[in-house]
């Protein structure tokens, strides 16, 4: 995952899972390398984010930008950037 902020927002790249089953809204899975405080032994960590795509443009598979914003609705907080690359 890359992760980087735009002014006080965040924004991470990852994979859209579901796509098409709600209106403007696609989950977006994030997956962060992450060591064990005590023993440094490394493992990923996965998140579900549901995000705001308001085009319906997205598709399961697709590599996603998405980024932090206000509550759009009660699990959305986040919109799409861009479409980094789209799924074969």
């Amino acid at each position: 995952m890359s992760q980087s902020r735009t002014g006080d927002r965040q924004v991470v790249r990852g994979t859209v899972v579901s796509a098409g089953k709600m209106e403007k809204t696609v989950i977006v899975e994030v997956v962060t390398l992450k060591a064990h405080p005590v023993y440094k032994k490394r493992f990923r960590q996965t998140r579900r984010y549901y995000a705001h795509d308001e085009d319906g443009q997205c598709g399961a598979g697709d590599v996603v930008r998405i980024a932090e914003t206000r509550p759009l609705s009660r699990l959305k907080r986040w919109r799409l950037l861009e479409i980094v690359e789209k799924a074969r």
